[in-house]
């Protein structure tokens, strides 16, 4: 086998992966969605509510780039929202830095967020999404500070901030 060869073999296998990692992702993405939410759109519905990175990450559990969310410095005193539906799901008063690059909460408002076990990326994790539209929001750790030892990781584009009123 030449160089060539060897590079295109590489490429149509790492081009294999990504397209079965996307159906297989699509599966798992469709019993979540089977689902009933209080909130529930079409895909035409949610893509013509939601910019397209919004899209992608709250109905299609991507994740947006560490450091891009501009929530990450976002320290007022209010509430954050799914960015889907509205719903309050995170007091500031939770809001910690963690230094991942994604906003980070140590508790959420009580019945705002469902999780399931999310198995991809060969590693055992707990997904979190908007308990009214079934929204992707990010994951949760076991390396937060007290009082709940808790880290929710979420994507800052699945939020939306509502500074609290004088």
């Amino acid at each position: 086998m030449n160089r060539r060869q060897l590079l295109l073999n590489g490429a149509a296998s790492a081009a294999f992966l990504a397209a079965a990692s996307v159906l297989w992702r699509a599966g798992r993405i469709g019993e979540a969605q089977a689902k009933t939410f209080a909130v529930t759109k079409t895909d035409a519905e949610w893509k013509s509510i939601l910019t397209a990175e919004q899209y992608s990450v709250l109905r299609h559990e991507a994740t947006e780039f560490a450091g891009s969310s501009p929530l990450l410095g976002e320290h007022r005193k209010g509430t954050f929202a799914c960015a889907g539906c509205e719903l309050p799901l995170y007091a500031s008063e939770t809001k910690f830095e963690s230094g991942t690059g994604w906003p980070s909460f140590w508790e959420s408002l009580p019945q705002s967020i469902g999780t399931r076990e999310d198995s991809t990326l060969g590693m055992v994790r707990v997904e979190c999404h908007c308990s009214r539209c079934g929204g992707h929001l990010g994951h949760i750790f076991d390396d937060g500070p007290p009082p709940t030892g808790k880290r929710h990781c979420i994507n800052g584009v699945a939020l939306s901030f509502k500074p609290a009123t004088a």
